[in-house]
């Protein structure tokens, strides 16, 4: 029976292009994942989009003399070209400036409001003493109080994890101009997190399945849990919709408390976009359902509690109860898991388009194509640990791996089988080799499908490569060359190919969640028509959503903007192997991954010059 699940993918922030860095975390193990699901006989439901409010957009548009909106949709164009391009396979990839996010931001607001965890507070913001401005927290840093980081921001401290205040900060000061900030009384409302802790606690507890360190992680957080301000002096965001503030330009919803709605909001649109608006809630109000949440490891708090406080208060399942609201249903479903990823470095530091330690992924995939890349995440990215990129490591593993390990099994399988028969070959008495090869091949649909479930998307690579290695050994052993010459030999000629087609093509399907564009090629080759692992489609569409938000500053009904779906049920790929047809016309295969110069991996491309 087949199952709903809900892949709920990391915005990312339009405010530049997105680096290689970015799609290690959220992007390529959030896309494996989905299309296992698929091709399983799931239904999946993949959304996501980019992020457009919070102060990194405001500095950034300041920067370029434009406004905050020309800024946000110039980058969500590029970032939704680049995700095409890196073969993402969402349903919908939306963005947060939009009537129907807005609407249903503020839906939740109400909710949490309306059920008493939503409190106004008094707080202390900062301001710059030289401007009279105020100074987002995300622009302050500083030493943090509790791992004693020297880099923490005035919202969070990357090294440890933890949520802060800016002035929890030791020696703040200001990232725009170097200045002392001057802390003044403001008001805020207040998440009560407390009133939601023991829920979340009981929550938690129950997640034994998720990855040791953000099991550990998240519970941690909620030691000494205090509210946290959901709201922010700023003039760019989602307005506050309750009576005398949503119409105060001059405060607007905290990025992340809007930005973790985007999931259920993209849903939502979703559903209205495909002609069906209620469908939404199969993957959100059925408790049968699943839902998976991909991240970097810094956002792991706004995941793990935040966004699952936001929908249990939401739904009255706080200490102080209270309504569910008219999206629940009775309730939301909580995140199945969280899968974080940690950090792809370079050269020991974190990618950083400001310090110019940087590899934009539309300059990869211009010089390289997705596979390579796709290939490079999945096998040596940072799934359990930081990872450091080198332009070294890759030559060596798309060189060494992907071009000669898999594409070269690939091409002089199917060159002899095209040279010598023209089609795949018919299957003979079978000796003990080709069972234990074929036998062999055909387990690893059940290991690498266990590993995929479990998000362990190295350990499946790696075998669907093992089981490519062992292929090559069975060809060099059987040495097919030599039996083409002997015409007393034909009918074993044609088992050993017709045994290592099949090979091929099981392992092709184990690399269709890793790599799609290279799968749909060797499916091609190997006689299959049509479409084998369906790519995204970019839609110009326009902002018609049926709900309506309120207040200042909200987005204005039938703007243009582009979005990613795709048809994937029509797609032909499933998780089992597919016999090879003795007769079935074979094509004469094409190199699939060019070798890489050697002298890449000590200057890198001209784009990326190693320093």
């Amino acid at each position: 029976m087949s199952q709903r699940v809900l892949t709920s993918v990391a915005w990312p922030y339009a405010n530049g292009p997105r680096h290689i860095g970015h799609v290690a975390g959220f992007g390529v193990p959030s896309d494996v994942f989905a299309r296992y699901q698929r091709m399983i006989g799931n239904d999946v439901l993949m959304v996501s989009g980019t992020d457009e409010h919070g102060t990194p957009l405001l500095v950034q548009a300041e920067k370029e003399g434009v406004s905050v909106q020309e800024l946000a949709d110039r980058y969500n164009r590029i970032i939704v070209e680049d995700l095409v391009g890196l073969g993402l396979s969402y349903d919908l990839f939306t963005r947060t400036t939009t009537r129907n996010h807005y609407a249903v931001v503020q839906e939740l607001f109400r909710g949490l409001y309306d059920n008493g965890y939503m409190v106004t507070q008094t707080t202390r913001g900062a301001i710059s003493p030289s401007t009279g401005r105020t100074l987002p927290d995300r622009y302050i840093e500083g030493t943090c109080p509790i791992c004693g980081a020297t880099d923490a921001r005035g919202d969070q401290c990357d090294t440890c994890g933890n949520q802060l205040d800016p002035e929890d900060l030791i020696n703040p000061v200001s990232k725009i101009n170097g200045e002392t900030p001057e802390f003044v009384d403001t008001e805020h409302f207040m998440l009560d997190l407390p009133a939601l802790a023991e829920a979340l606690t009981e929550w938690l507890k129950g997640r034994t399945d998720w990855r040791p360190n953000v099991l550990k992680f998240s519970l941690n957080l909620l030691e000494n849990i205090r509210p946290r301000a959901m709201s922010r002096d700023i003039d760019w965001g989602v307005p506050i919709p309750i009576e005398g503030w949503q119409d105060n330009n001059a405060k607007k919803l905290y990025v992340w408390f809007d930005a973790v709605v985007g999931y259920l909001s993209a849903s939502i649109e979703w559903a209205w976009r495909t002609g069906q608006p209620e469908a939404w809630r199969k993957w959100w109000n059925d408790p049968e359902a699943v839902a998976y949440y991909f991240m970097g490891k810094d956002n792991i708090t706004f995941h793990s509690q935040i966004w699952p406080a936001e929908l249990l208060g939401y739904s009255g399942q706080g200490s102080r109860g209270g309504d569910a609201g008219e999206l629940a249903e009775p309730t939301l479903n909580l995140p199945t898991e969280v899968v974080s990823s940690e950090f792809l470095t370079m050269s020991g530091s974190k990618f950083s388009s400001s310090k110019g330690v940087v590899i934009y992924v539309r300059d990869f995939l211009k010089e390289f194509g997705p596979d390579p890349l796709r290939y490079f995440i999945a096998m040596a990215g940072p799934e359990t640990t930081d990872t450091d990129f080198t332009w070294d490591e890759f030559v060596r593993r798309i060189n060494s791996e992907l071009a000669n390990e898999w594409g070269n099994l690939v091409n002089r399988t199917v060159s002899m089988a095209h040279k010598n028969f023209g089609e795949v070959p018919p299957l003979g008495s079978l000796l003990d080799a080709d069972k234990a090869l074929l036998d062999e091949s055909a387990h690893a649909f059940e290991v690498v499908g266990k590993a995929l479930q479990a998000s362990r998307f190295k350990a499946g690579i790696t075998e669907a490569m093992r089981i490519a290695g062992r292929a090559n050994q069975y060809i060099a052993a059987q040495e097919p060359w030599k039996l083409a010459k002997d015409e007393s030999q034909r009918e074993r000629l044609g088992t050993v190919l017709h045994v290592a087609l099949q090979v091929v093509s099981d392992i092709n399907t184990l690399m269709t969640p890793y790599l799609p564009f290279s799968a749909q090629k060797i499916f091609e080759t190997l006689g299959g028509q049509g479409v084998w692992a369906a790519q995204p489609k970019i839609l110009e569409v326009t902002d018609d959503s049926p709900r309506d938000p309120v207040g200042t500053g909200v987005p204005e009904a039938g703007r243009a903007y582009p979005v990613i779906m795709g048809d994937y049920k029509n797609q032909q790929a499933t998780w089992k192997r597919i016999d090879m047809v003795p007769g079935t016309p074979l094509s004469k295969p094409k190199p699939l991954f060019a070798k890489l110069d050697a002298e890449l991996a000590e200057t890198g491309p001209e784009w990326a010059k190693v320093r």
